[in-house]
């Protein structure tokens, strides 16, 4: 409707402009030309819009006109352009760069060789495009040009975006970002900012994308444009969704339906003032056709007072449809926000479902593993403490078999554990220096003796540009490595298995790595690929029966992965050995940091007649912890509470403390706190099933010195203990 309004009035505009050019006699025939085109276009009768364009340029070409000819073959490419015609439209453009070359450096040299290369654009000619570029950009600039040069360069980067040309269109976002005067043109540097963040969102860069999204708002802010936002408001809430912060997605995404609603009701507002001001521009222009029909041609009066007349019954009409129409739609919006809100409702209760079936199942896996932990204990000591006592042949298969079985359901539990916590976000990543190298050479030592039970080869291929000092967590790398390595000396017989470290690029301070376990073994079925990382899976039942495991290794390694930065990929067939890969990045130290070096062994000596104060309140870990230490020469005291540990502290001097973390009264935590407060000396080691909620760091702040985790492993037991003993 307002188009009819518009194209109405156009009518009345060109009609008028003629017959008083027509009856003055003075007619610039270009410029009548020029605007009949316009005109026609706008109707959309484009085959006559083009014929008058033509006819303006060829006059101008009569007169000799250059200037003239260089505007008039760039308003017919930019005819072409419109309706798309690219290789018409290409040729004008460039006819008007070459009409305009030898003048000094205006817009419309840069105007013209821009659209020239926005036409290969369309037409997917890359180098083509590319050449026109490279012309304009030879181009010398003045400051006054640079910002409409910016512009020009706006678009550019806009098309290949839409023509999926996302790498070139990264590049020239990031010069406009850079070019841009960030004073006098905030809107050119906040579409640069939403459109490079859109594509790194594309590459799944989701910490890249959310940098240049959150300054697109921030400089909003100032621009205050609300279809941008609406746009920066949609890509942040995709961006946080990548990221599983359901949250922060959901808000936003909450955030860019209001505005949404508020833009319909601002485009309302503006056509009706658009369409106060369109008619407000024709009764002045009423008035001064009047006047001029006085002065010109007295005998017209009575033609233009009919043509007011029907005018006005046409303006009558087209506002009472225009009511109309804004009343339909004002019922539709209401209808449509209705519908909307409801939906919204209904993504808030499905999202808070998920969530807490999301927590219930993580508490439920944390509270079972970690209430494993304290039989398992009992199990695993009193299979050591069995062991220590030289039982007969007929007995130590048994205890052996038994110690396995215990060790194996300790992994089992301990990756449950695992999973839950990356699952939870609750895992801490580490941020130190160390050698790669040293670390994979150390890894291939520890399972060369595996490696030989299959008769396999086992080799490790590392590429010498790497740096020798990295920055990240080895830990998790480490952890990485070893189950993918484990399952690959586990499904290979007589063959090879190798790993592969090669460098991808260094750049500033930082280094990207690829690193692949490549075997020789039994392979993976491709229908399988998927299913392989998927929990407590294996790819088959027959290969769990046959080789063993808990189906969690996989799993873990992939979460791992993709928290280090990575994402893990296979590549395998039945029978044809399997290949994982995957790339991380690292930054670049100089040296590996200082560390407490840990102590390895013990010497028995250092715990004869030493006193250990052993606060637990499990009877069977009471039995076997002080069996264990009594077996070391150690004299044992046992309080099974916190309150009698901190009131047998103050009387009595111990050598050291092992503290129970869960216990009757205050817990070993809150113990610890209170014997601190007047004894800052004596060691105290917790002794703890770590569950989902704990962790080192935070048992350390209490005031503690160590933690050894339940069930714990013998050796390990007493080379700490030794350490804080020996100090």
């Amino acid at each position: 409707m307002k188009q009819q309004i518009k194209y109405f009035w156009i009518v009345v505009l060109a009609s008028s402009t003629m017959l008083y050019a027509s009856t003055t006699q003075i007619i610039d025939s270009i410029s009548i030309y020029h605007n009949l085109s316009q005109y026609n276009f706008k109707i959309h009768n484009y085959e006559k819009a083009i014929h008058f364009a033509n006819k303006s340029l060829k006059y101008s070409q009569t007169t000799k006109n250059i200037e003239a000819q260089i505007e008039k073959n760039f308003v017919l490419g930019k005819l072409y352009f419109d309706l798309k015609e690219y290789n018409e439209a290409q040729n004008y453009f460039e006819q008007s760069f070459q009409l305009n070359i030898k003048n000094p450096p205006d817009f419309n040299k840069f105007k013209a060789i821009y659209f020239a290369g926005y036409c290969a654009i369309e037409k997917k000619e890359w180098n083509i495009a590319s050449l026109s570029f490279a012309k304009a950009d030879n181009l010398p600039i003045t400051p006054v040009l640079k910002k409409k040069v910016n512009l020009l360069l706006l678009k550019k980067a806009k098309l290949y975006f839409r023509n999926n040309q996302y790498d070139i269109a990264s590049i020239d976002f990031e010069r406009l970002l850079v070019n841009a005067d960030p004073t006098t043109e905030k809107i050119s540097i906040e579409e640069g900012y939403l459109y490079t963040g859109i594509i790194a969102l594309q590459n799944k860069k989701y910490l890249v994308a959310l940098d240049f999204l959150e300054n697109a708002l921030t400089l909003n802010k100032t621009t205050k444009n609300l279809k941008s936002k609406e746009n920066i408001l949609l890509e942040l809430s995709k961006c946080y969704k990548g990221m599983r912060n359901y949250d922060q997605a959901y808000s936003y995404l909450e955030e860019y339906h209001l505005l949404k609603m508020h833009l319909s009701e601002i485009i309302s507002a503006k056509q009706n003032l658009e369409k106060f001001k369109n008619f407000k521009r024709d009764e002045e222009y009423k008035t001064i056709i009047k006047k001029n029909k006085e002065q010109q041609q007295k005998e017209d009066v009575n033609k233009y007072s009919k043509l007011i007349n029907i005018l006005a019954v046409a303006l009558i009409t087209i506002l009472s449809l225009l009511s109309l129409s804004l009343y339909k739609n004002n019922i539709i919006r209401n209808e449509s926000n209705k519908l909307l809100k409801e939906k919204n409702q209904e993504l808030i209760v499905a999202k808070n479902n998920a969530e807490k079936a999301s927590k219930a199942r993580a508490e439920f896996l944390s509270t079972v593993s970690h209430e494993l932990r304290t039989p398992l204990n009992a199990i695993n000591g009193i299979t050591h403490l069995l062991l220590e006592e030289k039982p007969k042949k007929s007995q130590l298969n048994y205890l052996t078999s038994l110690q396995f079985s215990g060790n194996y359901l300790a992994t089992f539990i301990n990756e449950i554990l695992e999973i839950n916590k990356i699952e939870s976000n609750k895992i801490e990543l580490e941020s130190i220096s160390f050698n790669l190298k040293e670390l994979l050479e150390n890894i291939q030592s520890s399972l060369n003796k595996f490696a030989l039970t299959n008769n396999n080869e086992f080799n490790l291929k590392f590429d010498e540009r790497i740096p020798d000092y990295l920055i990240g967590d080895p830990t998790k790398l480490s952890q990485v490595f070893l189950n993918l390595i484990n399952n690959a000396l586990k499904f290979t017989h007589d063959g090879t298995v190798s790993i592969v470290a090669n460098l991808i690029k260094v750049k500033e301070d930082k280094a990207k790595i690829n690193f692949q376990i490549i075997d020789t073994g039994i392979g993976i079925p491709k229908d399988k690929h998927e299913l392989v990382f998927e929990n407590f899976s294996q790819g088959s039942v027959e290969i769990n029966r046959k080789y063993g495991g808990t189906g969690l290794g996989l799993t873990i390694v992939k979460k791992l992965v993709k928290v280090l930065g990575g994402k893990i990929k296979l590549v395998s067939e039945e029978g044809k050995g399997a290949t994982f890969s995957f790339s991380l990045p690292f930054k670049i130290a100089e040296s590996i940091e200082e560390t407490t070096e840990k102590v390895t062994n013990y010497d028995e000596e250092q715990f004869r007649s030493k006193k250990i104060l052993l606060v637990e309140d499990n009877k069977i870990n009471q039995m076997i912890t002080k069996k264990m230490l009594e077996n070391k020469g150690i004299v044992c005291i046992i309080i099974d509470n916190g309150e009698d540990a901190v009131k047998l502290m103050h009387n009595h001097e111990y050598d050291l403390v092992l503290m129970d973390v869960h216990l009757p009264g205050i817990n070993g935590t809150e113990a610890t706190k209170q014997i601190r407060e007047f004894d800052d000396t004596v060691p105290i080691i917790a002794l703890t099933a770590i569950s989902l909620d704990e962790n080192r760091e935070t048992l350390l702040s209490y005031g503690m010195n160590d933690v050894i985790t339940k069930p714990f492993i013998p050796e390990e037991f007493y080379t700490i203990i030794s350490k804080y003993i020996a100090n």
